[in-house]
């Protein structure tokens, strides 16, 4: 019995009738004695990939061949056939290896992936993001990854440790969400395959707001008259304090300020929620022609920051 091995390699892929090997000229064959011996081929149990000229001895591709299905990431892919002939007998292995061609562009696993940053976060912080995966192996396996021009951050693997990295978003420059409350970048992830094949996923950046700005009111001083006979409960001036933070950080208190003359609070009160100043007491030009009133607005956020003062005068 005689025996023997062949070892042959194709691209993936390969259209059909594609051109692997001779099989009966490289086991020293000759042609015509190939059909009085029988010659044949079997595969062992991987398909019908191959077949074989039994009349020439030639091997050729018969099915399409996808790599990553057959092996997924394996280095080596095989496929292993016997060639067999009688008179006398003789079994010959034949190894096909299935090169792999950049045939898969990285991959991510959503289309979109949202992330929510303080925008006090400082320089240099870290944020991990979704990774892409290649079917390919080797060069056309290898990915790097390019972010859309912009200011504020700027992607890079981290290695965590020997055999492990991770795809992290690293912030340049501070935030301001009052400036920009959401960012939208582009990451693509390119393989090193010829030609390159890319993939691609939208970042969603919201900022998440931090009680950074104190209320304000649109001017320093308000000048308002009052005749001395008005009703108690009368309306004296609505204030209106605003604060371009978000959320409960833009929500805000009034009240009158304790660093004024005992005898305001006696005689005005404003609602702590709208703004509104009203009489408590009647007033009397005789006792006083003026009265300087400090309004306070104070955010309601976890830590407000200094208050906005408000000195509103009110002329009688």
């Amino acid at each position: 019995m005689g025996s023997g091995q062949l070892h042959y390699s194709v691209p993936e892929e390969s259209q059909h009738g594609t051109f692997v090997g001779r099989i009966a000229q490289d086991l020293g064959l000759q042609v015509e004695e190939l059909m009085p011996r029988m010659f044949r081929m079997e595969s062992q149990g991987e398909g019908d990939y191959f077949k074989v000229n039994e009349q020439n001895g030639i091997l050729f591709v018969n099915s399409r061949i996808d790599r990553e299905e057959l092996c997924a990431k394996s280095t080596i892919c095989t496929i292993h056939l016997e060639v067999i002939v009688d008179k006398p007998l003789g079994v010959f292995h034949v190894e096909v290896e299935i090169t792999d061609i950049n045939d898969n562009a990285p991959a991510f696993s959503v289309r979109e992936q949202n992330l929510a940053i303080l925008e006090s976060r400082v320089k240099g912080s870290h944020f991990p993001i979704e990774e892409a995966s290649d079917a390919d192996i080797g060069t056309n396996g290898q990915v790097t990854y390019k972010l859309s021009p912009n200011e504020y951050f700027s992607v890079e693997e981290i290695r965590n440790y020997e055999h492990s990295k991770s795809l992290v978003l690293t912030l340049n420059n501070p935030l301001d969400r009052e400036v920009s409350p959401e960012h939208h970048l582009l990451l693509s992830a390119i393989d090193n395959g010829e030609p390159a094949l890319t993939g691609t996923i939208l970042l969603v950046i919201s900022v998440i707001d931090v009680n950074d700005n104190a209320p304000s009111f649109n001017q320093s001083v308000y000048k308002v008259e009052l005749l001395e006979n008005s009703a108690i409960g009368t309306l004296v001036i609505k204030l209106e304090a605003s604060d371009i933070d978000d959320g409960i950080n833009k929500e805000i208190s009034y009240s009158i300020s304790n660093l004024v003359a005992h005898n305001i609070k006696e005689k005005f009160n404003i609602d702590s929620n709208n703004g509104e100043v009203r009489l408590k007491e009647k007033v009397d030009f005789e006792e006083s022609a003026a009265y300087d009133i400090q309004i306070e607005a104070t955010d309601k956020g976890g830590y407000p920051l200094d208050i906005a003062k408000l000195l509103s005068r009110f002329w009688i």
